[in-house]
């Protein structure tokens, strides 16, 4: 079964996209662009995912809940957890961990949290674009203690990637995945970078516009039938990005 994703991206609730990124235009989006599976991850954040899932139910998309998580290294991790859940458990958890430092509209832009049918909730007051308290490693094991998975965002980006903070991307921290935001560039990371090699390979778009959200170009191939039921297909899809199962070659839609 091909699975067509795109398992980075921020709603409103992020000051630094666009405020018509609402649930229900990012669903809808995802639905006219063929998308199987979205995830929202929002900066240091789940709060709006709850109308997230709402919207997607009625596109036929499959939601993950999920976070842009800044360490405290100002680098950003993709963290997805299986359960909406557990994601709501992990965003309490992580309000101990943000900087105490409030947002100004005027210059970062809006962070607004949204209902059903985008109905708008209110302003979320800190700024979430500042780097956590959590060390690299800290955070990875806080996000594994609520049933996620956590890999680096975007290693070949110039700005808060694993690769452009420390230089190089190290072991030790049990990552399964990586994510790129430029597909074309695979080659040379696997290259340079030894820890590449065996890794899930994700390519998503990071988008703060609705134009961003990604085609249906990148997909997963689960062994799983095609009207698999929701709970069975996302099931897998963690099974996979954990490594729980064998690594199929990396696919592109051509």
């Amino acid at each position: 079964m091909k699975v067509w994703y795109d398992l980075h991206m921020h709603s409103c609730l992020s000051p630094c996209a666009d405020d018509d990124m609402t649930p229900c235009n990012m669903a809808g989006m995802g639905m006219l662009k063929g998308l199987s599976v979205m995830a929202l991850t929002d900066h240091n954040s789940c709060k709006n995912c709850p109308a997230f899932f709402k919207a997607c139910e009625g596109y036929g998309i499959l939601p993950l809940a999920g976070t842009e998580l800044s360490t405290a290294e100002d680098i950003h991790m993709v963290s997805l957890f299986e359960t909406l859940e557990e994601a709501m458990a992990f965003d309490e958890a992580l309000d101990s961990h943000r900087m105490d430092l409030p947002n100004n509209p005027a210059i970062f832009g809006n962070q607004l949290i949204m209902g059903e049918d985008d109905r708008p909730l209110g302003t979320f007051g800190p700024l979430l674009i500042a780097a956590t308290d959590l060390w690299m490693g800290d955070a990875a094991a806080l996000v594994r203690s609520f049933g996620g998975v956590i890999y680096p965002a975007h290693i070949d980006r110039p700005a808060n990637g694993i690769v452009s903070v420390l230089g190089d991307l190290p072991g030790g921290y049990g990552f399964t995945a990586v994510e790129f935001h430029d597909r074309d560039k695979i080659p040379l990371y696997r290259e340079r970078y030894a820890e590449v090699e065996g890794k899930r390979l994700v390519v998503s778009s990071d988008a703060h516009t609705l134009g961003a959200i990604s085609e249906a170009e990148n997909f997963f191939e689960l062994d799983l039938e095609e009207d698999a039921p929701p709970g069975e297909l996302r099931r897998a899809l963690f099974r996979f990005l954990r490594q729980d199962e064998k690594l199929p070659p990396l696919s592109r839609k051509i």
